[in-house]
C-alpha cells in the first residue's frame, strides 16, 4: 500500500470552488502523412471541494496535466465549462478573466525550467503583484516578497539570489512562493515533487500541507506517484486515456481500489512486504495507441474482466458512500450518494 496519509478529512458539506464540466481536450498530429484527431481529455466532469486536496493520478499521457493546464488557462479547452466564482471562466474576458487567474495559481513540475535564468528570486516571486499591480511601491514589493519567502520555509535574503545559486529543492521552494503571493484560492500543483530527490520531495510536501492549513488553500495535486498522492490527498481521482475511472475518498481507495486500472496501478506499486500487495490478477502491458481509435471501455485491452459489454463505455456510478467507479463489472447503488 502507498504510506499512510498525511491528509485532513475533506469537508463533506463543503460547496465545490472549482466545477470542471465535460471538460475536453483534442490535439492534432500526424504520423505516416495522415493527421489524426488525439483525445487528451475527454468529457471529465470533477468537483474542487473548498479546503480538501484533491489527487490527480494516472499513467504518463492519460490527460492529468492537460487537465491542469486547462483550468489556469495555459492551454485551450475544445468542450465543457470551468466554473469558478460562479461562472464559467473559459466565457470571461478583462478584468474578470484577469481576477480569476489571479486566484487560480500553479506550481509547476520542473523548478530548473520554471524560473527564468535571468531574473532574480524576488523578481520572480513578484512577477504576478506586477502583472496585477498589487503593490504599493518598491518597498512594499520587497516586504511582500519576503513574507513569502518565509511562508516556503526560507530566508529573504534569497531574494537577490539567481536561480543557479539555488538547489533543486530551493528553487521548488521559490516556486510555491510565487504561487502563494498574493495569496490564491486555488492551487494547481502538477508533479511538483517528481523532478527533487526522495528526501526532499517530503520536505515539499510537508510544506505544502502546511501551507494548506495555515492559509486555507484549496488543491489540485497532479501525480503519476500513487505513494505522494496518498500521503497529500483528501481525495482522489485516477485517470485512464483521458477518462475518470474511479474517484472517492482517498484513504479509502487505497484501501479497496474498485476499478480493476487503479487496482493495477495500487499493485504496481514497489514493496518491502510483498504480502501488502493488493490481490487479483492484473494485465500490465501499455495501454493502446492513441492513434487507433477505441470503442467503448479505453481500458478493455489490458483489462482481466473484460467482455462483450466492454464494447460500450460505462458510465462513472456510484457504488459505494464516496466512490464512483467507471465499470461495467463493478455493481453500481441505485441512488447517487
Amino acid at each position: 500500500m502507498p504510506e499512510a496519509s498525511m491528509a485532513t478529512p475533506s469537508p463533506a458539506a463543503a460547496s465545490p470552488i472549482l466545477e470542471l464540466r465535460d471538460l475536453t481536450k483534442h490535439f492534432r498530429a500526424r504520423r505516416a502523412g495522415k493527421t489524426y484527431t488525439i483525445t487528451a481529455v475527454n468529457h471529465i466532469s470533477l468537483d474542487l471541494v473548498e479546503g480538501e486536496v484533491l489527487g490527480i493520478v494516472g499513467e504518463s499521457g492519460c490527460g492529468k496535466t492537460t487537465v491542469g493546464r486547462m483550468i489556469i488557462g495555459l492551454e485551450q479547452a475544445d468542450e465543457g465549462e470551468i466554473r469558478f466564482g460562479g461562472s464559467d471562466i473559459l466565457e470571461r474576458r478583462g478584468a474578470a478573466l484577469k481576477a480569476a487567474r489571479l486566484k487560480l495559481r500553479m506550481v509547476f513540475q520542473d523548478p530548473y525550467a520554471s524560473l527564468n535564468p535571468r531574473r532574480s528570486v524576488e523578481d520572480s516571486v513578484a512577477e504576478t503583484g506586477d502583472i496585477h499591480g498589487i503593490f504599493e511601491n518598491a518597498k512594499h514589493r520587497r516586504e511582500m516578497v519576503g513574507e513569502a519567502l518565509t511562508q516556503v520555509g526560507l530566508n529573504p535574503s534569497f531574494a537577490s539570489r539567481y536561480p543557479h545559486e539555488l538547489s533543486g529543492g530551493q528553487r521548488q521552494r521559490v516556486g510555491i512562493a510565487r504561487a502563494i503571493l498574493p495569496t490564491p484560492d486555488v492551487i494547481i500543483a502538477d508533479e511538483p515533487v517528481s523532478a527533487l530527490d526522495v528526501s526532499i520531495q517530503a520536505q515539499v510536501l510537508n510544506l505544502l500541507a502546511d501551507l494548506k492549513a495555515r492559509l486555507g488553500l484549496t488543491m489540485m495535486f497532479i501525480s503519476h506517484d500513487l505513494g505522494v498522492v496518498a500521503k497529500i490527498s483528501d481525495r482522489v481521482a485516477v485517470l485512464y486515456m483521458g477518462n475518470v475511472v474511479e474517484i472517492g475518498d482517498g484513504p479509502a481507495l487505497f484501501a479497496d481500489p474498485q476499478h480493476p486500472y487503479t487496482q493495477m496501478l495500487i499493485a504496481s506499486v514497489p514493496r518491502i512486504d510483498p504480502a501488502s500487495r493488493v490481490t487479483g490478477t492484473v494485465e500490465r502491458g501499455e495501454p493502446p495507441s492513441r492513434f487507433r481509435a477505441i470503442e467503448g471501455c479505453p481500458f478493455q485491452d489490458r483489462c482481466p474482466k473484460r467482455t462483450d459489454i466492454c464494447r460500450t463505455m460505462p458510465e462513472l456510478l456510484p457504488t459505494t458512500p464516496g466512490r464512483r467507479v467507471a465499470c461495467h463489472h463493478v455493481d453500481a447503488v441505485v441512488a447517487a450518494d
